[in-house]
């Protein structure tokens, strides 16, 4: 990011971490550890090096530094062992927490969502993806100004030559330098969500332009890394950037695809979820996210060898949720059957979706009962028609052809005789040549 009054994630980069997390009942510390792993993939991600990590007993959360100060003392006994850099919290911590433990820990304390701030600024390739990363970290870093400056007053205390230099600076120059970041800080929040709105209408003109084909649209949702880009690739023959890590696709990419019937669909791999997303990251990535608000149908792709399947899903489903996207009607897809253990994980999520398709995008296993899941739900979003259309017509004939399956087509006279399933945008418009 060019802000120069706004803190650079870049310098913690290649530097070494120690990961904290919490739980408060006991029988959430496998899940907490669970959770550390995700957190430790996210800082590699990133670029940090985790060198050990810590799941602390939390009894209550303090409002000035989270955790007790004997957890704190702890944490501060291990960083300074392990010569850590830096500590990363997996909870989201306030800007108050955050300059209170960096002045008891004498470490930078970043947390989770500065982490995943980061990732997607590293991922960001669009105009769009960019300015919604943009404007993400302006949102996040917004409240914390003092404590960048704080830091700013420490470096100027060193710079003079003790502890105590520092202190006249934050207040005097830079409690105006905050007010004047500050005003700075809205006029350009401002400018990105205007930017954002013209992409957005863009976007917009593009949706209808394909809602007009009639052909029906399929997003690709689920948890980060369940597999999304690999199976678009595998459907569809397309070229979309796939690797084994966090967050590999920020911006959603959209391919045709022609099943055996000669139906045409278009598929839209969409930016993953993840647990904690933060609110303020969803609304800054909420263009990207409609893609999978506006398709016909989507299909959820769940990472079956995952050991947090079943979490991972619940996630997936609170983001649809939140976006107002619950009722959609959805393919639930279980991905990695070739590693998943059918008395594992895979019998799970069985229980819990009932109504799955299992296949392997890697392998392409499965893809015959996907593609038949798909003909399914297109035949719901389809309406059967007894079309008269008088011959000299023909123009909507033809449209009947592309965008619809005639079942039966025979003369009358000046007139041609069909039975077709349409989608319902072309049955309202030929609703005047039906017939009994």
């Amino acid at each position: 990011m060019t802000n120069t009054f706004l803190k650079d994630e870049s310098q913690f980069k290649k530097k070494n971490a120690l990961l904290v997390s919490s739980y408060q009942d006991y029988k959430e510390k496998e899940l907490c550890l669970e959770h550390l792993k995700e957190l430790h993939l996210l800082c590699e991600t990133f670029g940090l090096y985790p060198l050990d990590q810590m799941a602390c007993h939390l009894r209550n959360i303090s409002s000035a530094t989270f955790l007790s100060k004997g957890k704190l003392e702890e944490i501060k006994e291990k960083a300074h062992a392990l010569q850590a850099d830096v500590i990363v919290f997996d909870d989201e911590i306030t800007p108050g927490q955050q300059r209170n433990l960096e002045k008891l820990l004498e470490k930078p304390v970043i947390d989770r969502t500065e982490i995943i701030i980061g990732v997607f600024a590293d991922r960001a390739e669009t105009k769009e993806a960019r300015l919604q990363v943009e404007l993400a970290e302006l949102k996040y870093q917004a409240p914390r100004l003092k404590r960048m400056w704080t830091h700013l007053s420490r470096q100027a205390g060193t710079a003079g030559g003790g502890k105590g230099g520092g202190g006249g600076y934050l207040k005097g120059e830079g409690e105006k330098q905050i007010e004047i970041d500050r005003r700075i800080l809205k006029r350009k929040i401002a400018q990105l969500e205007n930017e954002i709105a013209e992409v957005r209408k863009t976007r917009n003109v593009q949706r209808a332009q394909r809602e007009k084909t009639g052909i029906p649209v399929f997003a690709i949702i689920g948890y980060t890394n369940a597999g999304k880009s690999t199976l678009l690739n595998a459907l569809t023959g397309a070229s979309v950037f796939v690797e084994d890590k966090l967050f590999a696709t920020l911006d959603t990419t959209t391919r045709k695809f022609t099943l055996d019937n000669n139906q045409e669909i278009l598929l839209i791999d969409t930016v993953g979820f993840i647990r904690k997303l933060p609110h303020h990251l969803v609304a800054a990535f909420k263009s990207t996210l409609e893609e999978a608000l506006r398709a016909d149908i989507l299909i959820h792709l769940i990472d079956s060898n995952h050991k947090m399947s079943l979490e991972h899903a619940e996630v997936a489903t609170d983001v649809l949720k939140e976006l107002g996207a619950k009722d959609k009607p959805i393919i639930t897809v279980l991905n990695k059957i070739d590693l998943a253990s059918e008395s594992g994980q895979i019998s799970k999520l069985r229980l819990q979706y009932p109504k799955t398709v299992r296949i392997s995008a890697l392998k392409q296993i499965g893809f015959e009962e996907l593609k038949e899941a798909i003909k399914q739900e297109i035949k719901s979003l389809r309406q059967k028609m007894r079309l008269r259309i008088p011959q000299n017509q023909y123009h909507l004939v033809s449209e009947v052809i592309r965008e619809g399956t005639v079942l039966s087509q025979e003369y009358d006279e000046n007139d041609i005789l069909m039975e077709v399933n349409l989608p319902h945008r072309l049955a309202g418009k030929l609703k005047q040549y039906e017939r009994s």
